[in-house]
């Protein structure tokens, strides 16, 4: 495989590079994960959810010498105000499953039956450190929140987030299925058919 098709995936997480990876695969590209260079994670610094990836694939970039693509992502909730969302990766401050169980205990305090909640994906990709433009991309998934984590599939909050349209969780949903429907799906598919021209 030529260089030109090998990027560096700005994060360590194995479902993340597994459900990026599977989208990404009719572009026969190798996708690595940033922990094979030893490149640990760089402070998201940002704001929002833009600004966090740009921040999260230039330091991979910068750091592997490859092009390199980012996602940051999160977990909106009406009820409180739109929280955690650029925080969800550290809403509790110790780990996934700190972080499902704070956010069902805020959501389900506010007296909501069924709280109305969002996943956000924003994918960027850098050609290299210095890309004054990289590819930007925005997913959004519509959903509702139970207050009984359920599903085997997945990572983070998938076990609370609930799918209307498939009557399930997200960790309920098959990979397959998710990786047609999900925020990060939106983005990258907007990314893959964007990055055709790139590669």
């Amino acid at each position: 495989m030529s260089a030109s098709r090998r990027i560096v995936l700005a994060s360590g997480n194995p479902g993340k590079l597994r459900e990026i990876g599977d989208i990404l695969a009719p572009l026969d590209i190798e996708l690595l994960p940033q922990s094979r260079f030893s490149v640990g994670d760089v402070d998201e610094t940002g704001t929002t959810f833009v600004e966090n990836a740009i921040i999260k694939a230039r330091h991979a970039a910068e750091k592997t010498g490859l092009p390199a693509i980012a996602d940051d992502s999160g977990i909106e909730v009406d009820c409180l105000n739109g929280a955690p969302g650029i925080r969800s990766a550290r809403y509790a401050g110790a780990g996934d499953e700190a972080n499902l169980a704070l956010l069902v205990k805020n959501a389900f305090a506010t007296g909501e039956a069924k709280p109305s909640a969002r996943f956000q994906c924003v994918m960027v990709y850098m050609k290299q450190a210095d890309d004054a433009t990289p590819l930007i991309t925005q997913g959004t998934w519509e959903g509702l929140l139970v207050e009984t984590p359920r599903g085997e599939n997945g990572f983070g909050y998938d076990p609370v987030f609930y799918v209307p349209g498939h009557g399930c969780t997200s960790a309920e949903l098959p990979p397959e299925v998710k990786n047609t429907i999900s925020h990060r799906a939106i983005a990258l598919r907007e990314l893959s058919a964007r990055l055709k021209d790139k590669l």
